[in-house]
């Protein structure tokens, strides 16, 4: 495997609402609902997959926000849940003999970020997603949707704590974009 410097680096968002609906449907059924609530959560959040590992339970049942101080920044965030509550809360119902929101089949622990990876894989490679699957896709979906559907890059900006827009719209893959539209209606 990359180091996780060139996995966030080759990582792309998912860009195509048929693939992000194809990727929470294989989720669900090859890798099952632990996966597709790690995929739900961190493509409504934007949080980075450390910090979505780390979370607990008692973190987030009957929460519709939540405060988190984020692991690689070291940055409070607000993270708000109300638009995935329903199924977040369903699932933890699901839950038992655990803390963990996440955890993993093999002691009491939470999933690694190397399975995290595998099991997006696994799900991307059963719908037919090649393009740079990773966990940082999560946050970086997020990113691209979010300013989709917003254009607030300065706000993006600051839930992704980035220290320049350049830098939030080389992450999120809008300058390629924008690069390969112009050009492919460029003629002379």
């Amino acid at each position: 495997m990359n180091s996780k410097k060139d996995e966030i680096k080759d990582v792309q968002p998912i860009r195509s609402l048929e693939q992000l609906n194809d990727m929470k449907w294989s989720l669900k059924k090859w890798c099952g609902e632990r996966d597709y609530i790690m995929f739900l959560f961190g493509i409504n959040t934007g949080l980075r997959v450390s910090d979505l590992l780390k979370l607990k339970i008692s973190d987030i049942k009957g929460k519709k926000k939540l405060a988190v101080k984020e692991g690689k920044t070291e940055k409070p965030r607000t993270i708000h849940l109300t638009n995935i509550y329903k199924e977040l809360n369903d699932y933890i119902g699901t839950l038992e003999g655990t803390v963990w929101l996440f955890p993993s089949r093999k002691g009491d622990k939470p999933i690694s970020r190397i399975q995290a990876y595998r099991q997006l894989n696994k799900a991307s490679d059963m719908v037919d997603i090649t393009d740079g699957i990773g966990t940082h896709t999560m946050r970086k979906t997020f990113g691209y949707w979010y300013y989709k559907q917003t254009k607030d890059i300065a706000t993006l900006q600051q839930i992704l704590n980035h220290s320049h827009p350049e830098i939030t719209l080389r992450y999120i893959g809008i300058t390629d974009e924008e690069i390969e539209n112009s050009l492919s209606n460029f003629v002379l």
